[in-house]
């Protein structure tokens, strides 16, 4: 999108001068009340502040700009200039002018102001009230608003100047502009800035060359969804380009900062007092203090937790700096012990109440992410990007019973009938002769209206069978919770440990990813051989369960003790 033939560069509002000509591929003046009183705000709240209007795309030919991207910026401008210059003769005329290809009469609108004539054609109509507006606007306070306007534009309101070369094709450019919606990006611009042909320093086009092969070369890594989803949250990713986030970064922009092109201003103050041969040496080397986290096992893991569970990029970035990697080590490790922090005892949380939903979520990621860390020779890698996302699409992991024993969500007959359909095979796999309650279950199956009455009688005397003692008062405990995605499917989240088995079983051998410690406690992984019932959830599963999250978390948390244990 950039070459190398282009100028780069931050201008004050009053240094634009020259001749503005507005080819014919483009529409007139469209701006209304919302878009002229937004700029009007945006200067004289921002004025003091470096602020910076988005970019003014030209083309030079001759001795006129070709104006390619911000025409109705650039009317707005110079109908201010006209207003403030009407309000104090004092003031400078618009040192910039506008012509047409095709509306000539615009041109001469814009300079008389003519309002008898405002309803000749549509152009001069936006042109009229986008001038009312900004007299309006100007009226609240009139004195105090033109002096600091002024004052603003010559001193501190700036644009961003991109001019490319006489061989660029301005309707393409237009087009991916403004018709495709695809702004330029502070990536873009920052990149510009080392490849323009205009900068001063002696920076020639071999260097020029190898800093654009660099830059895509970063680009490309970070289209590695697993080093991506390492670093970010995203799914639907807030960059346009991925380098965005390591200029980010550099810049000190968080989710916190809402201006479009703050990390460029940024670069662009910068460059003022250091040289673009250093600014991207530190570009590139941040992009490899991320690459080797990503590289190096245990960093990839905690920091990958701690991103996952909220912490921003940017804290752990912060934290980083001027830190040996053992005391890096060291503030991650308290990082992660504050994460899962609480007064009390982790078995008392319940599922019922949200904070402490929170607490358990996040405490059965890390036993997730920790037990992946921890394997024999390093084998296996905790995959974030399976985890964030699925398919390009969001996943909700959620808290799950291992074992159900209620009916949340489920209030329709098709739902009723899916619950028993998915425990006719329980049932059948039990000992014993269980024919009577297989029947009525197909029975109902088969009613063409099953009233909710029959459904809880049937559900009741399957749940009593396929639940053991015990299970009701560990019922929300983390004991009997795992983080799953089941989307919303009702009869399933309310299901039996069998049932929830079976169905983990079937996902897996499909290729849907399951995190590592659910697949391990439906698989009964951690259970004693001697006390495994592979149909039941019991007391022996949710020590054994608990056990391996004491072992695994024994660096961040104490120890989780179940207070009651039920008799046999």
């Amino acid at each position: 999108m950039i070459n190398n033939d282009i100028i780069l560069e931050t201008k004050l509002v009053a240094d634009i001068k020259g001749d503005f000509f507005v080819p014919s591929y483009q529409r007139g003046y469209r701006w209304g009340e919302v878009e002229v009183t937004r700029l009007l705000d945006d200067v004289y709240q921002n004025g003091k502040k470096n602020y910076c209007l988005q970019p003014v795309v030209v083309r030079k030919k001759h001795d006129v700009y070709e104006l390619i991207d911000g025409q109705q910026r650039l009317t707005t401008l110079y109908l201010i200039y006209r207003y403030m210059k009407n309000v104090n003769p004092f003031f400078s005329e618009p040192a910039f002018n506008l012509t047409y290809q095709t509306r000539e009469q615009s041109a001469d609108f814009l300079k008389t102001l003519d309002m008898s004539k405002q309803e000749d054609n549509i152009d001069f109509w936006f042109i009229a009230n986008a001038y009312k507006t900004i007299q309006k606007w100007f009226e609240q306070d009139l004195q105090i608003r033109v002096m600091h306007i002024f004052e603003y534009f010559k001193e501190d309101v700036k644009i961003i100047w991109y001019e490319v070369g006489e061989n660029e094709d301005a309707i393409s450019l237009f087009t991916r502009l403004n018709i495709g919606k695809i702004p330029l990006t502070s990536a873009e611009l920052v990149k510009a800035m080392f490849l323009s042909r205009d900068i001063s320093e002696n920076m020639n086009r071999e260097k020029q060359e190898e800093i654009s092969l660099q830059w895509d070369n970063i680009e490309r890594e970070l289209h590695n969804e697993s080093l991506w989803y390492f670093l970010t949250n995203s799914v639907k990713s807030e960059y346009q380009t991925r380098i965005d986030l390591v200029l980010d970064l550099i810049s000190g922009k968080d989710g916190a900062i809402r201006e479009k092109y703050y990390t460029f201003f940024k670069f662009d103050e910068m460059r003022k007092d250091v040289s673009l041969d250093d600014i991207w040496k530190k570009i590139y080397q941040t992009f490899l203090v991320l690459k080797g986290w990503y590289e190096d096992h245990d960093l990839y893991h905690k920091i990958g937790y701690l991103i996952a569970s909220g912490t921003s990029l940017h804290k752990i970035f912060a934290l980083s700096k001027n830190k040996k990697k053992d005391e890096f080590n060291t503030s991650l490790d308290e990082l992660i012990k504050k994460s899962v922090a609480i007064s009390g005892n982790y078995s008392e949380l319940s599922y019922e109440k949200p904070l402490d939903y929170k607490r358990i979520s996040t405490l059965l990621l890390l036993f997730n992410v920790e037990s992946v860390r921890k394997t024999d020779g390093h084998a296996q890698r905790f995959p974030f990007d399976k985890f964030k996302r699925n398919k390009g699409n969001n996943v909700t992991w959620s808290l799950e019973h291992i074992h159900a024993q209620q009916s949340e969500g489920m209030k329709t007959q098709e739902v009723w009938k899916k619950w028993l359909e998915l425990h006719l095979p329980s049932i059948e796999n039990l000992k014993g002769n269980h024919s009577d309650l297989l029947n009525e279950m197909q029975n109902a199956i088969d009613m063409p209206k099953l009233e909710r009455s029959v459904f809880e009688t049937i559900q009741q005397k399957v749940l009593n069978l396929l639940s053991v003692s015990g299970n009701t008062e560990y019922m929300h405990s983390i004991a009997n919770l795992a983080l799953l995605n089941t989307a919303d499917n009702a009869a399933l989240n309310n299901s039996t440990f069998d049932v929830k088995r079976n169905a983990i079983i079937e996902m897996d051998k499909s290729g849907q990813y399951i995190p590592f410690c659910t697949k391990m406690v439906f698989l009964k992984y951690y259970t004693p051989s001697a006390d495994n019932q592979l149909q039941f959830w019991g007391q022996a599963d949710r020590i054994a369960y608990v056990k391996a999250i004491n072992t695994v978390l024994s660096d961040y948390i104490e120890p989780i003790v179940l207070e009651k244990e039920e008799t046999k």
